[in-house]
This record gives C-alpha cells, structure tokens and sequence, in this order.
C-alpha cells in the first residue's frame, strides 16, 4: 500500500512538473513570436504594452556599406534626413547593454531623468535600479509631457558611463569641423519627445523600435510643448493634411537615422527601447 502510495505521488509530481515545462515552453514561444526571445536582451515587456503602430516609411534607406562620407555629404548631410543600415557593428556593445548587463554594472549609479517636453524643466535623480525596476513603464496617452513622462535621456554624468560608451562604434561620417557627443538613453513604451531642434546628429537603437516625425526647418509643426509624442499620434496626426504630414520612419536595431541641422523632429518609444545619440558640434 506505501508502495501504491508513493507511486501515485510520483505519477502526480511528474505530471505536475510537465505541465510546467510544457507551459514555460509555450509562453516562451510566444513571447519569441511577439518580438521578444534571445535578442531582447531582458527589454521585453509583451506586446500588449508596446505600441505597435509602426506607420510608413517616406525616408530614404540607404545601405550603409556602400554609402560614402562624399555621397553622405553631398545627398543628405545639409539635405534631408536619412536611415542607414548596417553602417557599424555594435553586437558587443548591444550586448553590453542587456538588463541584467546594466543592472549589473550600473544600478547603483544615479541617473537624471528629464520631462518629455520640449523645454525639459522638471528634472530627477534616481538609482538607476529604481528606474528600471520602478518608473520605467508605458505612457498613457492622455498624460501630459511635463513630470508626468519622466525618462532617461542625456543630461546625466557620462564620465560614469564610458568605460561603456569607449564599446560604442558610433557612425562614422562627421560633418566638416563638428566633433561627437554623446547621449545614451532607456525609456518605455509610449514615451517619446516632442517636436523640437537643434544641431545635427545620429539616433541608432540598440533595443525596442523608435517611430521618428520630422519636419525641414522652414515647416513649424503644430503641436503644444507639453503634450506628448504619443498624444499628438492620436489626437493630431489622423487630421493633417497630405501638406502637413511629416517625414516620418520606424528604426529598429542595426539602423541609425541621421538628421540635418534645424530639423523638427519628435519621437515615440514603440516598446521598450535602449538608445543612442551621437550629436555632432
């Protein structure tokens, strides 16, 4: 009878056990079928958080192995924005850049997170730990860019970042007397900047998908400084004309976008992104 007994608890841990397994398997395989898997280095936050409108592509795609710095400089340096592929090589450093990684190397180091609106008053020191385990989730639409839309992006001490940022190939083509600068940044889904400008540079995403709007200099977009990237998607967007419509492109992994100086632009995290900026001055 002990023997039946102990059998029959056998039988019953092993079922229970395979069902486990077999209901790991199966959020696994979805979670890889939604974007996630080895390559989201622990960013993954379900498809249900991202935003998945990716919208059109009206910029040119160039593939970055056979562009040129004359071609670069003579067709979209001064001209119009631009996304390249495969111009560098930053499987190290996006491997760096894993959660686990950062949380690691960096989650006792205080960052500054900053207002998402074109003026960034509102600014906030926290663990970096905190951030992510903490602050670090999806935007509401109908919250404004003010304290409510806090991020990390710039604005932090990158002294305690470099031996990370010395990983980073940063794209290759520099205008005429600038030099680089750089603004390295983790933010959730739905978050994003509005439109605003300044100098030139390069945006590349090494985790998550960033949707990009740009306007040239002499086109002012309509939008209000404190409301968000994400609320001007749903409110304004759908009404502009084909006139008023912006350059728009979605970047992901392995593509930098590059704009000239003066451009309007804004942004919007589609999920969970890591990214970086390299500025030119």
């Amino acid at each position: 009878m002990e023997l039946w007994t102990f059998l029959h608890r056998t039988s019953f841990c092993l079922a229970l056990l395979s069902f486990f397994v077999l209901l790991e398997a199966q959020t696994l395989s979805e979670h890889q079928q939604e974007g996630g898997g080895d390559n989201d280095g622990g960013w993954w936050c379900g498809s249900h958080l991202s935003v998945e409108d990716e919208g059109l592509c009206n910029l040119e795609v160039v593939d970055g192995s056979s562009l040129s710095l004359r071609h670069f400089l003579d067709s979209y340096a001064y001209r119009m924005p631009v996304v390249i592929t495969g111009l560098t090589d930053n499987a190290k450093f996006r491997s760096l850049c894993s959660k686990w990684n950062l949380l690691a190397a960096y989650g006792e180091r205080q960052v500054r997170l900053s207002t998402a609106n074109t003026y960034s008053y509102t600014k906030v020191d926290v663990s970096f730990r905190d951030y992510v385990n903490v602050l670090l989730r999806p935007q509401s639409p109908g919250v404004l860019g003010s304290a409510d839309t806090l991020y990390m992006f710039g604005d932090n001490n990158l002294s305690e970042w470099q031996s990370l940022l010395d990983v980073y190939k940063p794209p290759p083509f520099l205008l005429p007397h600038t030099s680089r600068a750089f603004s390295f940044g983790v933010a959730g889904p739905g978050t994003g900047v509005p439109f605003h400008w300044h100098g030139p540079g390069y945006s590349e995403v090494i985790y998550g998908r960033k949707r990009w709007f740009l306007y040239p200099p002499e086109q002012e977009p309509h939008f209000h400084p404190n409301i968000s990237t994400l609320s001007w998607l749903r409110n304004i967007y759908p009404h502009l004309t084909p006139r008023q419509a912006p350059l728009e492109c979605t970047i992901r992994p392995g593509q930098v976008l590059y704009f000239p100086d003066r451009w309007w632009h804004a942004t919007l995290n589609l999920d969970t992104s890591v990214f970086i900026s390299t500025f030119l001055g």
